[in-house]
């Protein structure tokens, strides 16, 4: 049963030109305590729409007068509230894709689901405001309110007003959003966002980092096991879809993700089902999925690289963010925004940016975009003797003044063809994720272990795994003390 606050005005309107299928979706929504109204075809939808506001429209995807699309664009046209939902045929993926992009709010497959149906519909039916009182799953902290995150997103120049204009209108829908940016411009930002702008804002926000998981752990991670379903596994395991049950799930460098993976991923959105290791039956789960990629999907699905139809799936509303080249008025308040945040954690007075060190700044690639900025900042406040800054540029390794050579690939310096990153952090990220993952499996993933083979603490090999979001065999079963 929904509760008290969403039923209290709730008023939906239900369109299908099947009597008995009409009268299934009426009857199931009164018992939830909606009032509710039908139409058999688009015409008598419109009559009822022209007479009252709904919160729900539920249409077929075909009326024997027209589809459920064209009740979908009138009511963006004319700037109605009422939230969408479209119920298609069974296998109809092009339409279910469409439908998201035309502004609905999400999507039934026949034959309906009723569990499905009444979540989908209690979702749609509540306030699109964050609400204050929200408390996360399982007793977690107070969410950040949406203005909070989205003030996180720092800049006013136009490419970032649009993409906070964009993050506000796809938050309200279930449309998957695949977010495109170099590495380094805050993806997963542009992503807690839209979480927090959306209705989910009050449940669970998983991030995944699709690169950082071992192939062999893939399946487990994402859609859990069951207790005796491999050696050593003990107990029942959740997944990454079942954490995320009722909020988002956030699926960093997808184009990393195996074709082997692949499939199984677009089974679950598709299906919106999910078959844990060792399971006879399969589990429905509601997450939303915003995923994230540095990498131009369409040329990996060229490059037989990353399926076709999963990426169709992803890029239903795509969100690029410019690289900071790009955007050089945003530096200033970034700078500002960063020095603020590294002065805080460091206990000391907020240093200041001299108006030459803005200059060099603004002249410099930062191919690394803001994650290089801050490493920048980073490194100068630590080794600044005074109040004002000194930055040093010159330490690194020169770049050409041509910044076309930054989507030209690696540049050959010497015979033996020795070539320099165009992100010289995200490069050391990885190789230094690969050491620490091999370190991981030759020891059995046993992180004490591994720790002591690199040398490390376990303290410091705790702060790299969550660092480079290493996922690890029960990793959600460690304690604190283990880092």
């Amino acid at each position: 049963m929904a509760s008290n606050t969403t039923l209290s005005n709730a008023r939906i309107l239900v369109v299908d030109d099947e009597p008995d299928l009409r009268t299934l979706y009426e009857l199931t929504l009164l018992r939830e305590g909606y009032r509710v109204e039908t139409a058999g075809n688009l015409a008598e939808a419109l009559q009822h729409l022209g007479e009252r506001r709904f919160d729900v429209v539920i249409t077929d995807m075909r009326l024997p007068d027209g589809l459920g699309l064209e009740l979908i664009q009138q009511l963006r046209a004319q700037q109605r509230p009422e939230r969408c939902v479209v119920i298609t045929a069974y296998g109809s993926a092009e339409n279910a894709v469409e439908s998201l992009k035309t502004g609905a709010f999400d999507y039934l497959t026949k034959p309906v689901d009723l569990k499905q149906f009444r979540s989908v519909i209690a979702s749609a039916v509540q306030d699109p405001a964050p609400r204050p009182t929200a408390v996360g799953r399982a007793g977690s902290p107070l969410p950040e309110s949406s203005d909070a995150v989205l003030q996180r997103l720092v800049g006013e120049s136009d490419s970032m007003r649009r993409v906070k204009e964009r993050i506000v209108k796809v938050a309200r829908s279930m449309a998957p959003v695949l977010v495109h940016g170099e590495s380094g411009t805050g993806k997963e930002l542009v992503a807690r966002a839209i979480h927090a702008n959306s209705h989910r804002t009050g449940s669970a926000w998983v991030a995944v980092n699709c690169s950082a998981i071992p192939e062999s752990l893939l399946e487990a991670e994402f859609f859990g096991s069951k207790k005796g379903a491999y050696t050593g596994s003990t107990q029942d395991r959740v997944g990454f879809f079942q954490a995320a049950s009722g909020g988002t799930l956030f699926l960093d460098e997808i184009g990393d993700l195996p074709l082997s993976m692949q499939s199984k991923l677009l089974r679950a959105i598709q299906e919106r089902c999910i078959r844990p290791i060792g399971s006879s039956q399969e589990e429905p789960v509601d997450v939303r999925i915003i995923s994230a990629t540095h990498k131009d999907l369409s040329l990996e699905v060229l490059a037989g690289r990353f399926r076709q139809d999963l990426y169709y799936r992803l890029d239903v509303i795509e969100i690029e963010i410019a690289p900071l080249r790009e955007r050089r008025e945003d530096l200033p308040a970034l700078c500002q925004t960063l020095l603020r945040r590294i002065a805080f954690e460091a206990g000391i007075p907020v240093p200041t940016l001299s108006k030459a060190g803005l200059e060099q700044l603004s002249q410099d690639p930062l191919p690394g975009n803001v994650r290089e900025l801050e490493n920048l900042l980073q490194r100068a406040v630590a080794l600044s003797d005074g109040d004002e800054l000194q930055l040093e540029l010159t330490a690194r390794q020169p770049l050409t003044q041509d910044a076309s050579f930054l989507d030209s690939g690696p540049t050959p310096l010497d015979d033996d063809q020795t070539t320099i990153p165009s992100d010289l952090q995200s490069h050391l990220d990885t190789q230094e994720r690969d050491i620490l993952i091999q370190a991981l499996r030759e020891t059995g993933f046993n992180r004490t272990a591994a720790a002591a083979r690199l040398g490390l603490s376990q303290r410091q090999m705790g702060y790299r795994i969550a660092r480079l979001n290493i996922v690890t065999p029960h990793s959600g079963e460690l304690s604190d003390e283990s880092l």
